[in-house]
């Protein structure tokens, strides 16, 4: 069978992954703190271009490696990923209990059933208990919740009518019928050493291996109280991108038709002479 058919099929199937994201990227445009993702798109021959001559052959020879690279095809697909984690649109919110951070690579960390994920979420809220909690029900994690053994929680009172919280998360709430406020809970701001290394869980959640070696930061200076950080993803390309992958979708889907046609009528040409 012709390679070319091969191409195109390897083709199609590298877009419609392109799709998937860029369709994930445009349903949580409106997500709090979501970052867009992107797709790296690679050959076959330039993956194994530094390790042509490693290749498992029966002889192992650098000739035979080779010519076993000589006859691969080049095949478009996805090679890498990656996540754009620059800072979203600061937006204004009445809530007092919404939080953003301004700085690229900080996170709130939060409890969840699977165990402590980071978040750039900081649209939060109270449970009946009066515990800060995420829009999903996760406690959110005070300052010492690593280095404290009770692993405590952020709780506010209901007579706790204003609460502050200054840049580096520090909360404070006024005493019932006075002007004075107290020092309260401290938000934990966990700065990981590399955010590639973070994995997209869902909730706009991410997962960190060894989380208890995060770095905490006493003082992130990034912290805005009343603000919601918009998703990063810019709408306008992602449809760009999706006109462009569809275009690319029926130009592989008419490459394939076309070398279909063309074995068809082979074969029937060859099967008629030997007739």
């Amino acid at each position: 069978m012709q390679t070319g058919y091969y191409n195109a099929a390897a083709g199609m199937v590298t877009q419609f992954n392109r799709l998937d994201t860029i369709a994930n990227n445009l349903a949580n445009v409106n997500t709090a703190g979501f970052k867009e993702d992107n797709l790296v798109v690679g050959d076959f021959m330039r993956l194994y271009q530094e390790k042509r001559d490693e290749l498992d052959l029966q002889n192992n020879t650098k000739e035979s490696a080779q010519f076993l690279n000589r006859t691969m095809a080049r095949a478009p697909q996805i090679v890498d990923s990656y996540t754009n984690h620059s800072v979203g649109t600061m937006q204004k919110s009445n809530n007092t209990l919404d939080f953003a951070l301004s700085r690229e690579g900080l996170f709130f960390a939060v409890k969840t059933p699977q165990g402590v994920r980071l978040t750039r979420d900081g649209s939060f809220t109270t449970n009946d208990e009066g515990t800060l909690v995420t829009k999903q029900g996760y406690e959110v994690l005070p300052n010492d919740y690593f280095k404290s053994q009770n692993k405590g929680k952020i709780t506010l009172n209901p007579e706790d009518s204003v609460v502050t919280v200054d840049k580096n998360g520090q909360m404070a709430t006024n005493i019932p019928n006075s002007a004075n406020f107290i020092q309260a809970s401290k938000l934990l701001i966990a700065q990981p050493d590399n955010i590639k290394l973070l994995q997209k869980e869902g909730d706009n959640l991410y997962v960190m291996k060894n989380i208890e070696t995060v770095n905490i930061l006493e003082s992130s200076d990034a912290v805005r109280q009343g603000f919601v950080e918009k998703s990063n993803v810019n709408a306008v390309k992602m449809m760009t991108q999706m006109i462009e992958t569809n275009r690319l979708v029926g130009m592989y889907q008419k490459a394939m038709s076309t070398q279909m046609d063309d074995m068809n009528n082979d074969a029937i040409n060859k099967l008629a002479r030997k007739a």
